[in-house]
């Protein structure tokens, strides 16, 4: 029996990640000189690829005098960017998510209340670092459900999630939570991931070995592996480079995803490497 190859119906580049990309390719042509604070989005490949566009990746804004900065998919610290604001010889082209930026937008408006947001994410991962600072010093971030319990506050509840959480572990800190507080939840998962985590998990359920493709550094696509990993043998890998030989011997049915922020030419060329190894044996 020939082994196949299926693709996850939702994989690779979500809209927001897109219309980034985009942003940034176009600021390109227009100008020389284009910065982004901390890398675009969480790809070390399609970052470099824009590097050789000109398109540089600043750890701090200290050294630009001027040009022009892309803001990350993930969102920056809103002290930063009020920073940048003040800087007339800087240019600033917002690529922050939309569904990220909806998340900002919730929690700017519960720190003007007198109770605690408790943000459902990865303490430093950019994306809730940027969340906590709309805040007002009233947020609280919890990773899992053994942290929840430990949460304490003298008042209600108000509940954020990071956009590329999976539903599972947000519903189940916030059940956690409803036990001991009243609480008010804001389900900020974005449908990009939702659905590229199901896709990924029925694919999985019927595959003999996934290869989830994407940046280490991506929160999404880590998540992506988890939840193929409790459904079958899974790889994460960022590039061809990581396929192992062996990993295919004796499967007959390979899925494959990507993360949000992976690119489809990597995605194809991990096909491609694939296809190459299986019909070495075949």
């Amino acid at each position: 029996m020939k082994t196949k190859i299926s693709i996850a119906d939702k994989s690779g580049f979500c809209f927001g990640v897109k219309r980034a990309i985009d942003l940034a390719e176009k600021t390109a042509c227009l100008t020389k000189k284009v910065y982004t604070l901390g890398p675009v989005i969480h790809n070390p490949q399609e970052v470099k690829r824009l590097e050789k566009q000109g398109i540089k990746t600043l750890k701090d804004i200290k050294s630009v005098k001027s040009g022009t900065i892309i803001l990350r998919t993930h969102g920056i610290p809103l002290e930063l960017h009020d920073k940048l604001k003040k800087r007339k010889s800087v240019e600033i082209i917002d690529a922050t998510c939309p569904f990220v930026k909806k998340a900002q937008d919730i929690v700017k408006e519960l720190g003007k209340k007198d109770e605690t947001i408790v943000i459902v994410g990865e303490k430093i991962h950019p994306e809730v670092v940027a969340l906590v600072s709309y805040g007002n010093g009233k947020c609280v971030i919890v990773e899992t459900v053994k942290e929840a319990e430990k949460v304490k506050s003298k008042g209600d509840l108000n509940i954020v999630s990071q956009t590329t959480q999976t539903p599972e572990n947000f519903n189940a800190i916030v059940k956690c939570l409803k036990k001991r507080y009243k609480v008010k939840v804001f389900n900020t998962i974005c449908k990009a991931t939702f659905d590229r985590q199901k896709s990924a998990e029925k694919l999985a359920k019927t595959a003999d070995l996934m290869i989830v493709v994407g940046g280490k550094n991506s929160g999404n696509t880590t998540r992506l592996a988890q939840i193929c990993e409790a459904k079958t043998e899974t790889h994460h890998i960022e590039t061809v480079k990581d396929i192992k030989d062996g990993w295919f011997k004796n499967k007959k049915k390979i899925g494959l995803t990507a993360g949000a922020s992976t690119p489809g030419w990597i995605i194809n060329k991990v096909k491609e490497e694939v296809e190459k190894q299986l019909g070495m044996r075949i």
